[in-house]
């Protein structure tokens, strides 16, 4: 094989190890987006039940009404994550989900900001639920 076409055969395998790598790490997100909301939704109660009971033998436990949630990025609207919400019953159940808007404060000083909404879809409409709430972040390993 000439020199020439070493080097293109090189190339070649190159861009398509790279692109190789860069569709698992889309498929790793993808996955961890649907096992997220899948998670919520299979476990949610369970986890929510959890949670109450070791923060009430910590003696932090809550009187207030609590559920677990997703949290959908502000920025994509995707399923990223759960935590737990509480507040008044009333207002609580209004709640579909925790909207994360990660920002940079002096551009060194990562914040996740996290608000209750009355919405699983912040692309398209959404308000905060007042007097609620977020009392736990839950992650999970794939």
């Amino acid at each position: 094989m000439s020199r020439g076409k070493r080097v293109i055969a090189s190339i070649a395998a190159g861009v398509l190890l790279f692109a190789g790598a860069a569709s698992a790490v889309d498929l790793g997100d993808l996955i961890g987006v649907i096992g997220g909301g899948l998670i919520v939704g299979a476990l949610g109660n369970q986890i929510n039940d959890f949670i109450n009971t070791v923060t009430f033998n910590r003696g932090v436990g809550t009187d207030e009404e609590t559920k677990v949630i997703p949290i959908v990025s502000v920025g994509s609207g995707t399923s990223i994550g759960a935590a737990q919400v509480a507040g008044p019953k009333a207002e609580v159940d209004k709640v579909k989900a925790v909207a994360e808007l990660s920002v940079s404060f002096m551009g060194r000083i990562g914040v996740r900001v996290l608000v209750p909404i009355d919405s699983t879809n912040p692309l398209e409409r959404f308000r905060r639920v007042q007097k609620v709430g977020v009392s736990a972040v839950i992650d999970y390993k794939l």
